[in-house]
């Protein structure tokens, strides 16, 4: 059962309410996460592994002055996040998070939740829909990444977003998003963008505003 944690509402500099909440996760994990806004449309925001739920703000507040209720969580073994193998980062179950904060969100009211999730925690986003009912969830944005699982089980509308020079210690990360793209099931959408800039970390380059732009449209979409 999901555990609200007794905290004082703060007004953000966009008019709307940021709450500090705390629930479990199907496996004895416990999530804690930050909530913005009000409305029956929701948004998890899932952040990459050089971030934390606080480096989300700006977007959540952004998202949130739009009309979606959004909840940015710390993954297990972040922040005052717990639970099973968060030791092994490699193979943590971090789509439990994710799927924790989806369905926090629909049993408060949510009629549709939406991730957006940023490197390894677009990963995580993918997986969870895999692993998920269908309808579950509505739809999916990756920043500058993919599912762990194979794509073409994906059960959600998806948008991937990356930039073209984009790379890690392999090489380009532009191969594998794209063949991860190729077999994920319509409706979906790929957008690359110029530059080098890994996923959150496109947010700080001057392609920020246009990110948003696509992602808030996506969102919105009938």
């Amino acid at each position: 059962m999901s555990v609200l944690c007794t905290v004082p509402l703060v007004l953000t500099t966009l008019g709307a309410t940021q709450q500090t909440i705390l629930f479990s996760t199907e496996d004895g994990g416990r999530v804690c996460a930050d909530l913005y806004g009000h409305g029956t449309r929701a948004v998890v925001l899932a952040h990459g592994g050089r971030f934390n739920k606080e480096s989300w703000r700006e977007q959540a507040r952004a998202l949130a002055s739009k009309g979606f209720r959004i909840l940015a969580i710390d993954f297990r073994g972040f922040g005052c996040s717990t639970g099973p193998g968060q030791t092994d980062f490699d193979n943590a179950p971090f789509e439990n998070d994710v799927l924790a904060a989806v369905r926090y969100l629909k049993a408060h009211g949510a009629k549709t939740v939406s991730v957006v999730g940023g490197s390894f925690g677009g990963g995580a986003a993918g997986d969870a829909p895999i692993k998920s009912a269908p309808g579950e969830i509505d739809r999916i944005v990756f920043l500058g990444a993919a599912p762990n699982l194979s794509a073409e089980k994906l059960k959600s509308r998806s948008l991937f977003i990356f930039a073209r020079d984009d790379c890690n210690d392999s090489g380009l990360r532009l191969p594998g998003i794209r063949a991860q793209y190729e077999k994920a099931p319509q409706p979906k959408e790929l957008i690359v963008l110029d530059g080098s800039a890994h996923a959150q970390f496109l947010f700080q380059t001057d392609q920020s505003t246009r990110v948003m732009q696509e992602i808030l449209r996506f969102l919105s979409m009938p």
